[in-house]
């Protein structure tokens, strides 16, 4: 079995060389790992190209297309039966590949939790399932996932269903499609064991719950749009 993981980078100097020592030392020969570059500006690319590994397939954008699309392009460049995501600044937990791979066998979409962690590797929080309360099902992932893309994996086939990716990234982030896609017309299961050490960056950090009337109306906006896209995929399919 083959095994693609799939790696959206831009500006990611400082923590990528870890992230893929992490990850090839849990790939077979035959795999490989699908890294999309955004058109950095810093030296992202030269780190990737000095690992010398043939698994990496490394794609470099002629201009900057954005995180969502990026993220589409390195799954379309892959090949594998099983898709692994992967951003550009966390590190893989050891055995992390061989435990999900394991789930695989009897669902067609896995996703583990993590440790969250700030920029030194340094535990802010050992769980993001019960910090966050996850839960798997379509409904509640639908309204609000929690679910982290690179805690993702899935067979293959998801991909026909989820693309290509809806127009309007703004209302459809990559991880969130491939949760709802997962979660309507697939088996999911989750690992409540950590298989990820997250970065947390303050650019990332919630906004503290402003729950303006714009926020609602906007919400409301891009459940419908997601809505009308999960019935398009269901029209293709049947």
């Amino acid at each position: 079995m083959k095994k693609s993981v799939c790696m959206a980078t831009y500006n990611g100097e400082k923590y990528v060389a870890e992230q893929i020592k992490s990850i090839l030392s849990q790939l077979n020969e035959q795999d490989e790992l699908v890294i999309s570059d955004d058109h950095s500006t810093d030296n992202t690319v030269n780190i990737i190209k000095a690992v010398q590994d043939n698994r990496i397939k490394l794609t470099l954008n002629e201009c900057n297309i954005g995180y969502t699309k990026n993220f589409e392009r390195a799954l379309k460049n892959s090949s594998g039966d099983v898709i692994f995501l992967s951003d550009q600044d966390d590190v893989w937990v050891d055995k992390k590949v061989e435990i999900m791979l394991k789930k695989l066998e009897t669902c067609d979409m896995v996703i583990s939790n993590a440790m969250i962690v700030d920029t030194d590797l340094k535990v802010i929080n050992e769980s993001h399932f019960d910090l966050y309360k996850v839960k798997s099902g379509f409904w509640n992932n639908f309204i609000k996932t929690r679910y982290i893309g690179a805690c993702m994996a899935f067979k293959k086939e998801v991909l026909y269903y989820a693309l290509p990716f809806p127009k309007h990234h703004q209302y459809c982030a990559h991880d969130y499609w491939l949760t709802i896609v997962g979660e309507a017309f697939f088996k999911v299961d989750i690992i409540e064991t950590p298989l990820l050490l997250y970065r947390r960056h303050e650019s990332n950090a919630s906004s503290g719950g402003n729950y303006s009337k714009n926020r609602i109306y906007k919400k409301i906006i891009v459940r419908a749009y997601n809505i009308v896209n999960l019935v398009k995929v269901f029209l293709k399919i049947i």
